[in-house]
């Protein structure tokens, strides 16, 4: 049996026939795997060598040192599989296990040609039987157990192999099955666990970037805690991991920390940058000085929003820094202006105090509720007063909160229409909670007048409202409405049974 020595301890480059025990023991493992799967004659295995395995200095763009494994090729693919990632690359180079070349239906991806390279360099190497031509390949860490020889030059024998498949399959069956689960993804795994992730969620995480499971637990540790320790929610690390993945791979210092910083420098405090992180953590995606400081700015000359009210705009509408806002300003505003004559000051004071306002669709959001308020008897003037006064009129519910409230509006409490362009916030109350218990309240102290029911009454908090409106003790007032409450509740109850 002919050898070669290797280049380093574990390089895979044996030459090998078969008749050796190395041969035999690979033949016991494989029958195993494959069933009745025969292996009648065995041929050189080999891998290609790289020239850059010689090169012990390599470094990073960072200047950091990199593996004698670590390729400049992964950096290409994990920026071609987000398009969000285009502007930044923040990723570590010796943070990642090296990827099992296998898609979701655990199919092999094809070789890639390198380029300037007239050979095609094999991503993978396995055996290859003189039967069907077909290459036998197995999960990439069976492989090097199986090949490889230890420093103590002995094999892995068949219990090792078993037991590291067994660990998986016990502690994530599900898993195991839908991907390629890699032995070495556990540590991993098991970390984000205690964030109440599940093995579906981790499946979403493979499908939406397999790479995000292959990072360094102690790398995933370092940034989810600094996520926490600038205000994120225990809760709401499932929900940014599912939503952005990507973040496991952002370090602490090139990326997480400058975002931050830009976040602080608009002038939001740190109690509101976790709730933005949040609501937005595709934004760490994103250059801060090519994509997110020109949407500020944007924002700043053509809207026309004030420099000072920018912390407020971003707090309630994260998403506004992360969307083609020059798109969806425009659009909206062409919109705004043909349909109710609205000029550019008034639109500006909408976006400033409910900037969702350019998240919503025309078509299925913003005409319905403008006709509604048309059909009840107002005008293109009135109802600008309303959008300008309270623009998330235009995020409530037709059926479940705008008609209901006009009814008992003009049923229950006898007023007009027009009442609502000076009193606009009454739109925004709740029926249950505010509008229809202050009502029955003063009408069972017989405090309620002949005409139409005061609106200004119900506006004040519910101490103010029991002190100037229903001169009784507030706890009074909140039993009464307890009991309204579940009585409705009751009413609604016995209707679906």
């Amino acid at each position: 049996m002919a050898a070669v020595m290797p280049l380093y301890p574990y390089n895979p480059m044996l030459y090998f026939s078969t008749p050796s025990s190395f041969c035999s023991q690979f033949w016991i493992l494989e029958r195993e795997r494959l069933g009745s799967a025969r292996l009648k004659n065995l041929v050189k295995l080999a891998a290609h060598s790289n020239p850059r395995i010689l090169k012990s200095n390599r470094k990073s763009k960072y200047g950091e040192a990199l593996s004698l494994y670590d390729s400049d090729e992964d950096d290409e693919e994990l920026d071609d599989d987000d398009n969000e990632d285009d502007d930044d690359d923040w990723l570590s180079d010796e943070e990642f296990s090296e990827p099992a070349n296998l898609d979701v239906n655990n199919k092999r991806f094809k070789s890639k040609t390198t380029k300037g390279n007239d050979r095609q360099q094999e991503r993978e190497w396995g055996l290859r039987s003189f039967d069907n031509e077909q290459s036998i390949r197995l999960p990439r860490s069976e492989r090097v157990a199986t090949l490889q020889r230890n420093e103590s030059g002995k094999l892995p024998n068949r219990d090792t192999l078993q037991h590291s498949r067994n660990v998986k399959d016990k502690k994530y069956p599900q898993l195991s099955e839908e991907i390629p689960l890699d032995v070495k993804w556990l540590p991993l795994l098991d970390y984000l666990s205690t964030f109440g992730m599940k093995e579906s969620h981790f499946v979403q995480m493979y499908e939406r970037r397999m790479q995000s499971l292959q990072i360094n637990v102690c790398s995933a540790q370092e940034r989810l805690e600094y996520l926490l320790s600038i205000g994120v929610k225990q809760r709401d690390v499932r929900r940014i991991l599912l939503r952005q993945p990507q973040i496991l791979e952002y370090t602490v210092e090139n990326n997480l920390k400058s975002h931050v910083a830009f976040l602080r420098g608009l002038g939001i405090p740190n109690s509101r940058i976790g709730q933005i992180i949040a609501a937005a953590p595709s934004l760490f995606s994103y250059s801060v000085e090519n994509s997110l400081k020109p949407t500020v700015s944007y924002l700043i000359e053509e809207v026309g929003i004030k420099e000072k009210d920018l912390g407020k705009v971003i707090q309630l509408s994260p998403q506004i820094l992360v969307q083609r806002i020059d798109i969806s300003w425009n659009t909206r505003c062409m919109f705004l202006t043909k349909e109710l004559g609205a000029p550019r000051d008034s639109i500006v004071k909408m976006v400033t105090k409910h900037p969702q306002l350019l998240h919503y669709s025309i078509d299925d959001g913003l005409l319905p509720r403008i006709n509604f308020l048309r059909s009840i008897g107002m005008k293109n003037s009135d109802i600008l007063k309303v959008l300008t006064s309270l623009t998330q009129v235009l995020s409530l519910s037709l059926e479940e909160n705008l008609k209901p409230k006009y009814l008992y509006l003009v049923n229950e409490l006898n007023n007009e229409v027009q009442s609502l362009t000076k009193y606009p916030m009454y739109l925004s109350l709740s029926l249950d909670q505010r509008i229809r218990p202050r009502h029955r309240f003063l009408v069972s102290l017989k405090k309620a007048p002949k005409g139409p029911f005061p609106l200004g009454s119900l506006v004040p908090t519910d101490e103010c409202f029991c002190q100037q409106w229903a001169g009784t003790s507030l706890d009074k007032y909140l039993a009464f409405r307890q009991r309204l409450l579940l009585k409705k509740f009751a009413e609604k109850y016995e209707r679906k049974m």
